[in-house]
């Protein structure tokens, strides 16, 4: 029996960053692991924070009755309660813990929310570039993406997004810190976003929620990211453990809603019914507890700051255009042109750095041809190495 055609098509076109990586575990075992300049997957290496060792001995020693067993499909209320007050001092808001779901990671959080919000056929945009599993995402509840074009600085393009609504829009997702650029979206941009839905929910007759999904907000170098929930009233904001904690694999986040969203109480039950029926049921027990600890915690973001202006140098020294990151930890690099002064496209650049051990991304898989992406959550020793391959790479290219 063959498998589902959607499935099939979507395997020909599966992340190009798990591919990078698979490539880079092939090379590290032919080469060793400190020859390859492996810049393709958002894996933090930065441990997590003391605290979250001290509290996940004390727990797992103390192993209640009950505390790996099931709790109310939402998580436990002590836990939620918790996380409203961290989204209060985020978000500028008055949130309880009714307005919090805890999910299994932002993508099993993002996953709720579309299949809560969307009807067959409906659309969601996103100003490219974006997150790569946006697409399947929206797929997986019958959605369509709808692309539209960034600024040339990769701020959100107003005008574009205008262009991109109609009856059928059922969001509008952001992503700030925006992975893959690094771009913080100003308070100002973000009104005049909240000014054109209000405006199109008024004449539709159908308010377009506006998704943020955060899961690099408290990785941030100059600025402070603003706020969404106190900047549109049909906001939700999807975010989680794995960066600002370094705990990708525990698969830990939330979704908190606003306060002054409509049909609150129909969109919270969705929400908790979606995480059922999608198999997560709940998030993982022992790590909503920690969660639940850890409101205070984060990561050394200076660290990601070195290795930012690391990278930078190398790249400056290469002859390698990029966008300054203001958060997040990667690289947007535009494609050079050859020597020849032919314009070749990200792809061909991707495996050209390759016959040097650098992995990157290719910008294309991010709804953007002529870019590709770095990521430097790796040892500041590897970015620093690299900078003689990225010299020589652009030497023959």
């Amino acid at each position: 029996m063959p498998i589902a055609e959607n499935i099939k098509n979507a395997l020909s076109s599966s992340s190009m960053i798990r591919k990078m990586f698979e490539e880079g575990m092939k090379l590290k075992k032919l080469h060793g692991a400190d020859k390859v300049f492996d810049f393709s997957l958002g894996n933090p290496d930065v441990d997590p924070p003391q605290a979250f060792h001290d509290i996940f001995v004390k727990l797992a020693t103390e192993d209640e009755k009950g505390s790996h067993g099931y709790m109310p499909n939402a998580g436990f209320p002590h836990v939620r309660e918790a996380i409203a007050k961290k989204v209060c001092r985020e978000q500028n808001v008055e949130v309880d813990f009714s307005h919090i779901i805890m999910a299994a990671g932002a993508a099993g959080g993002l996953n709720a929310v579309f299949k809560t919000i969307c009807n067959p056929g409906d659309e969601v945009i996103v100003s490219r570039p974006y997150f790569m599993e946006y697409r399947p995402y929206t797929a997986n509840h019958g959605a369509k993406l709808v692309e539209v074009d960034s600024l040339d600085n990769f701020d959100l393009d107003i005008n574009a997004i205008a262009s991109g609504l109609n009856e059928k829009t059922a969001a509008v997702i952001v992503n700030s810190p925006n992975n893959p650029t690094g771009k913080i979206y100003s308070e100002e941009v973000l009104a005049n976003l909240a000014s054109l839905l209000k405006e199109h929910g008024k004449k539709t007759g159908r308010p377009v929620y506006l998704v943020s999904d955060e899961p690099y907000r408290e990785i941030a170098y100059t600025e402070s990211v603003p706020p969404i929930l106190s900047s549109y009233p049909d906001s939700i904001v999807v975010s989680s453990y794995s960066k600002s904690l370094s705990l990708p694999g525990e698969r830990i986040g939330f979704i908190a809603v606003s306060p002054l969203i409509h049909d609150k109480d129909d969109l919270v039950n969705g929400l908790i019914y979606t995480t059922r029926i999608l198999g997560f049921v709940n998030a993982p027990a022992l790590m909503q507890r920690i969660a639940g600890s850890l409101t205070e915690a984060k990561v050394d973001v200076s660290v990601y700051a070195r290795r930012r202006d690391a990278f930078m140098k190398a790249l400056d020294n290469a002859g390698i255009e990029y966008a300054m990151p203001q958060g997040a930890f990667y690289l947007f690099c535009k494609v050079p042109q050859a020597k020849n002064n032919e314009q070749k496209d990200d792809k061909e650049f991707v495996e050209h750095l390759k016959k040097y051990l650098i992995l990157g991304v290719p910008g294309s898989g991010f709804g953007k041809p002529g870019w590709l992406r770095f990521a430097y959550c790796v040892d500041e020793k590897i970015i620093s190495a690299s900078g003689s391959a990225f010299k020589e790479a652009m030497e023959n290219w």
